[in-house]
């Protein structure tokens, strides 16, 4: 790998300390890479570097900001396969996946240079008092940008695009399991025209430390943060000391809803795309599968003969539908899902069977009569695992659906449009996908309710996280 240490001011350093950690193909277990290790100098070293950058970028007309992420999306468009081929390496998603992920990712780089000439203000004649009411929006500061291993590229882009098209410097810390992608997109940003400082990343296995640090620095105003529930309450906890601007995409719990009126072929069809995309290690992946009692054989006979025609292995190879999930942790934790719900009465309709040999994969499952009581129903699965259950009644369906801390995406598939928009209205989600398995677009806010976040990336939103409302009054 051609790009591991960290990324400063526009170069690369081996760290403070000198440290450095393996990165693994969870495919065959092998060390894909060395990974120079920040510490709280390397932090510093990236601070001032953003605080030096930032001055004169923010300086820029938003045509000149524009212009730079245009080039960066052509850029990166022009080498999705190389970003497919390291997503793959390096997270395992199979090579299709992988290649979804790296166009969608490149894509917010045109989406934002579209948004930065569009952070619209206003003036305005105040009813009472006669004065004009001036309104405008300004750069919010530095950003810290904190991001999951689950897209290695698109939870890196979808946050540096807005924070630069707003005129922000940042610094990122993509997770300790996928950083190569993120360098890689380093050399690319340097190419479209970003500025030495403006993009700085650090590698490092003090994610705790590191992070804390940075939060505490007086020069960062934002932190973006995409992952855990548990750890986003961390990160608010020392956002609030210096009270920062938070922007944090959290846990999921989605419920797909499948009513005795659906297309089963759109329902099964949006289903695998619901469950299935990026091996279900997704915060948007439909976790709790509730359907019809009078479509629930059919529709989980459908579904288990679907997930059966998945070949599993090594993502570099083009004939590969399931990769392996990315550590052995995370296969585990499936692994214990499944044998939880079928001690407490799931019926395994496919799959359940943690394979052996080398590699974290593990099977397209199929559960069917999976207990309320089982822990998959509560908790994210994150893995190749559909959980269905049934129900008969609308009202209790929404009440199950609703009934958790979660508020990420829900999906809802019925030919009643009038009853679906109802139903999608009284979901307490911040997103819903309805007779659609998808919902991820960098047209649109994505985010959630409850404990699954604050704020919004993508759509004119996501540029707004990183810039501050400044109203100036006056009279003339």
């Amino acid at each position: 790998m051609e790009y591991t240490d960290l990324y400063i001011n526009g170069e690369w350093r081996k760290g403070a300390a000198g440290v450095r950690f393996d990165v693994l193909n969870p495919a065959t277990e092998e060390v894909l890479a060395s990974v120079a290790s920040a510490e709280i100098a390397d932090a510093d070293a990236a601070l001032d570097a953003a605080e030096a950058a930032m001055a004169n970028w923010a300086a820029r007309t938003p045509r000149e900001r524009s212009e730079v992420l245009r080039k960066a999306w052509e850029l990166m468009t022009a080498r999705l396969e190389d970003f497919a081929r390291l997503i793959t390496l390096e997270n395992g998603k199979a090579r299709a996946d992988a290649m979804g992920e790296a166009t969608y990712a490149a894509e917010f780089f045109r989406w934002f240079a579209e948004e930065a000439v569009r952070a619209d203000g206003l003036i305005t004649h105040a009813p009472s008092s006669g004065a004009r009411i001036m309104v405008q929006h300004k750069p919010a500061g530095l950003a810290v940008l904190v991001t999951p291993w689950n897209y290695p590229a698109a939870m890196g882009t979808r946050k540096i695009a807005p924070a630069l098209a707003a005129g922000c410097a940042v610094i990122i810390k993509p997770a300790s399991e996928t950083p190569l992608t993120m360098l890689a997109l380093m050399p690319l940003l340097e190419e479209a025209g970003v500025p030495p400082g403006l993009v700085n990343v650090l590698p490092s296995k003090r994610t705790g430390a590191l992070v804390d640090h940075m939060l505490h620095d007086p020069r960062v105003r934002v932190v973006s943060f995409t992952g855990s529930t548990g750890v986003g309450r961390k990160l608010l906890h020392s956002a609030a000391d210096q009270v920062l601007k938070p922007a944090m995409e959290l846990g999921g719990n989605a419920p797909l809803i499948v009513f005795e009126d659906a297309d089963l072929d759109v329902a099964v069809e949006g289903a695998m795309l619901a469950k299935m995309r990026n091996l279900g290690e997704a915060c948007t992946a439909a976790n709790r599968i509730y359907v019809h009692m009078d479509v629930a054989e059919e529709f989980t006979r459908r579904l288990a003969d679907a997930m059966g025609a998945l070949k599993v292995g090594d993502g570099v190879d083009p004939s590969v539908d399931v990769g392996p999930l990315v550590n052995a942790d995370t296969r585990d934790k499936v692994a214990a899902f499944v044998a939880d719900a079928v001690a407490k009465g799931a019926n395994v309709e496919i799959g359940g069977q943690t394979p052996n040999g080398k590699g974290f994969f593990y099977p397209p499952t199929v559960l069917s009569n999976v207990p309320e009581t089982a822990d998959c129903v509560h908790d994210e699965i994150f893995g190749p695992v559909a959980a269905i259950q049934t129900f008969t009644d609308q009202e209790d369906v929404i009440r199950r659906a609703n009934d958790t801390e979660y508020g990420l995406v829900a999906y809802v598939f019925s030919e009643d449009m009038k009853r679906a928009l109802q139903v999608c209205e009284r979901l307490e989600y911040g997103m819903v996908g309805l007779n659609r398995g998808l919902v991820s677009d960098p047209a649109a806010p994505f985010g959630g309710v409850k404990q699954s976040g604050l704020g919004r990336e993508g759509g004119h939103e996501g540029m707004l996280e990183f810039m501050e409302t400044q109203y100036i009054s006056a009279s003339w």
